[in-house]
């Protein structure tokens, strides 16, 4: 990759949700800013290799997006209001107030994830236009079709129109009734880059745990007794620990239980495991832990081991049974039988592992874990097949090299 590429490639993952909530401000209008977005993204592709990088890469793709926006405006013929609040970019108004959020990307989740739209609908929405995802990632992450994805997300922007939902700052008091869709997404934000699901970028991409856990970081101090906060922070921060030991010097994955645990960052793990104790304690006193504090628990759980045999796998499936309760999807029961085999055998597991096959026929971590459980039971034949169906579904390198390796084991 040249200077000039990673310059554009950088610039994209810095800009695009400033450039992006700065045109929403201004237009009102969400599909504008989008589209005037990607076209001054374009032009940085087409004119930066020839005429150099700008010396202020932000304020070139702003300025460009917002003459963008002006000439499409212009060629619908609108002149009207949405005519004369784009002529004012150039009349020195100052924008307005940035309320109480002060970071433009966060500023705008939480404008995207507004109540009046369906939790999935608004965090696909966000995530497409400020997470930086692509059609097929997001669809990835929430197990559907990216056809079905496109029409949520075109759904969400004509209800958004129809419905004159105001594209405003929030305010304080706004902030709670959002704040669950504004985790769900950088939620997803982050597992798309604790590992990837398309087969065309790096397995790991540092840059968006590094935002998930910035912006996370943010809400925190805007949100300091929301145990959802806590514990999303707390999950990232355990997760993210195991990041280099992830991944081996040949691109493979490397699982939880053949990683080097003295690789691990103890800082991050010291800090997450604090933030844990906070909401255990909050839990002692009454308050029931949500979605993101079991999860965290489960993590700590594991980070707590400094061998993987020492793992405290019946505290482990304690927390899962109670997750179930809080969210009965079915990748956490898939998760929960993992735990299972450790304690009562693969046999066990294997059959609460197959009656999601409706479910997750389609999800490769599925079709892996099967494949894992049959292995155990020493039905190599059934292994493999179920090999090849999770190595036919993986999404990234990294996942396939482990994949075919397993199966290549096989006798």
């Amino acid at each position: 990759m040249s200077d000039v590429e990673e310059a554009i490639t950088r610039a994209h993952h810095e800009e695009w949700a400033r450039v992006v909530a700065a045109l929403t401000r201004r237009f009102g209008d969400l599909d504008i800013a989008e589209e005037a977005a990607a076209e001054a993204f374009a032009t940085a592709v087409e004119r930066w290799p020839a005429d150099g990088v700008p010396p202020n890469p932000g304020a070139w793709l702003t300025t460009t997006a917002n003459r963008k926006a002006i000439d499409r405006i212009r060629r619908e013929n609108k002149r009207d209001d949405k005519h004369k609040e784009a002529q004012m970019v150039y009349d020195g108004v100052p924008p307005e107030p940035l309320g109480a959020i002060d970071d433009d990307r966060l500023r705008l989740i939480f404008t995207c994830c507004h109540p009046a739209l369906a939790m999935e609908t608004r965090v696909a929405l966000t995530l497409r236009m400020v997470g930086g995802l692509t059609v097929p990632e997001i669809a990835r992450a929430f197990l559907v079709r990216e056809t079905a994805l496109e029409r949520r997300i075109t759904r969400a922007k004509a209800k958004i129109k129809a419905a004159r939902i105001p594209y405003r700052v929030p305010s304080a008091e706004d902030l709670p009734t959002r704040v669950s869709g504004v985790l769900a997404v950088l939620y997803l934000v982050f597992n798309e880059g604790y590992l990837a699901t398309g087969p065309d970028t790096d397995p790991l991409r540092p840059d968006l745990t590094a935002e998930a856990i910035r912006l996370t970081r943010l809400i925190r101090a805007l949100l300091p007794d929301d145990g959802e906060v806590a514990g999303l922070l707390a999950l990232m921060l355990l997760t993210e620990a195991r990041r280099t030991a992830r991944v081996s010097a040949g691109g493979e994955l490397v699982t939880l239980v053949e990683q080097d645990r003295g690789a691990w960052d103890a800082a991050l793990i010291a800090e997450g495991h604090r933030l844990v104790r906070e909401r255990l304690a909050a839990a002692a006193a009454g308050v029931a832990p949500g979605r993101y504090q079991i999860l965290a628990a489960i993590n700590a759980v594991h980070t707590s081991a400094r061998d993987t045999r020492d793992t405290d796998w019946s505290q482990v499936l304690a927390l899962y049974d109670q997750l179930v309760r809080v969210d009965p999807s079915p990748i956490i029961a898939l998760n929960r039988a993992i735990a299972v085999a450790e304690l009562d055998g693969p046999q066990v597991a294997l059959a609460a592992v197959d009656r999601l096959q409706d479910k997750l026929a389609g999800y490769h971590a599925y079709h892996a874990t099967r494949a894992d459980l049959l292995r155990r039971l020493g039905q190599s034949q059934q292994s493999r097949a179920a090999y090849d169906k999770a190595i036919e579904l993986a999404g990234n390198t990294a996942e396939t090299a482990y994949l075919t390796r397993r199966r290549d084991q096989l006798r």
